[in-house]
């Protein structure tokens, strides 16, 4: 299994191979290079990443077009039993003088080349960053955090701001002289951001980027979308390098893509669709989880049983169709899952199964003859 760590590298990864080929297929417009830089500012390891993902494509390009390298001697090379060179096809004859490379050696000065020119990207990108000294990268702070299944993490940062973070949930801290920068990798959020008018605190998440204005708010990735809540002061949302172009809504005309968030406000992006504008939530009701509890009035039981499978040690299955749209409402714990199946037994027609892989929630065909609908 991945570790949240390795699942953000393996993101960024993909969006930098999104980039390379977006980029290598045709010449980017204004917009989307403005996004492909905005992109690479947003970390060294974006830059790191698609350095990575060129240097590689480059390498196969030449191999492709090599005839050594056809398909049976690469597989005669994998069945090699030691790291003695495997005679592939028709080497060309190196010129008079010279010497072949050996292939250990080959992969050495590869390796050594890609660090070179990394090395030399990020000195001369990070160093060209307003706020650094001449010549050399601004010193930096580099924070990772994760959470496991059903644990909860608070972190106090170095600049007094405070970072929450819910079950399954990862973080990227990075704090320079020009900004505060936190990528969201996995789960969910909640930060208390200390104010410094010189150093923005930006949030990058899946499809949006948050960039703060002196405010407490929630960000939670979910299902291909990303969730903004403000519950003190205000943010303003934008596009990160993720969102890619977006859709024009039914009315033809395309929605703003900046939008102020307030307290009590609630913003939903997903990649190529931009809502319309914030929608009126109970921010206290969404963050509820930072006191351990799950809030519901009149949800779907399909949706509360997913929102506790969040923390649950095995999960919730509600296995009669019937029963997915049955609306509840209550307050409760997201370490008792005890008092959620005694609360569930409590329900006319539910019958609640519980083994030893999961949790089943079934329709109780006796009450239902008594007059139980859903």
């Amino acid at each position: 299994m991945m570790s949240n760590d390795e699942r953000i590298r393996a993101a960024i990864a993909e969006q930098a191979g999104e980039w390379f080929v977006a980029n290598d297929t045709a010449a980017l417009d204004e917009r989307d290079s403005a996004a492909l830089v905005g992109w690479l500012k947003g970390s060294p390891v974006h830059v790191e990443q698609f350095l990575g993902v060129s240097m590689v494509a480059r390498e196969l390009r030449q191999v492709a077009a090599d005839p050594a390298y056809a398909l049976d001697a690469v597989l005669a090379l994998a069945r090699a039993d030691d790291d003695s060179p495997v005679p592939l096809g028709r080497r060309r004859r190196p010129a008079a003088g010279t010497q072949a490379t050996p292939r250990r050696w080959l992969t050495a000065a590869v390796a050594m080349a890609a660090c070179a020119v990394l090395a030399l990207g990020l000195l001369s990108f990070w160093s060209a960053r307003p706020g650094a000294p001449a010549g050399a990268p601004a010193a930096a702070t580099v924070l990772q955090l994760q959470t496991r299944h059903g644990e909860q993490l608070s972190r106090r940062l170095a600049d007094g701001s405070l970072l929450h973070l819910n079950t399954d949930s990862a973080v990227t801290v990075r704090y320079d002289g020009a900004e505060r920068l936190v990528v969201l990798g996995a789960g969910q959020a909640d930060f208390e951001v200390a104010h410094e008018p010189g150093r923005a605190f930006r949030v990058i998440a899946g499809s949006a980027q948050i960039v703060d204005v002196g405010t407490k708010f929630d960000v939670r990735l979910d299902a291909g979308s990303t969730v903004v809540t403000v519950i003190e002061g205000r943010v303003l949302v934008e596009p990160s390098a993720a969102f890619g172009k977006p859709r024009a809504p039914a009315g033809g005309k395309p929605s703003p893509l900046l939008v102020e968030l307030r307290a009590d406000q609630q913003l939903s992006v997903a990649a190529g669709r931009w809502q319309t504008g914030p929608v009126v939530v109970d921010a206290q009701r969404t963050t509820a989880w930072l006191h351990r509890q799950i809030v519901f009035e009149k949800e779907p039981l399909e949706r509360v049983a997913a929102e506790f499978n969040r923390y649950a040690p095995k999960p919730i299955e509600i296995t009669t169709p019937a029963l997915r749209s049955l609306e509840i409402s209550g307050v409760f714990a997201t370490d008792d899952t005890e008092a959620f199946i005694a609360f569930l037994r409590s329900l006319k027609g539910v019958r609640v199964e519980v083994s030893a892989a999961r949790i089943s929630v079934v329709q109780d065909t006796a009450a239902a003859a008594h007059g139980f609908t859903s």
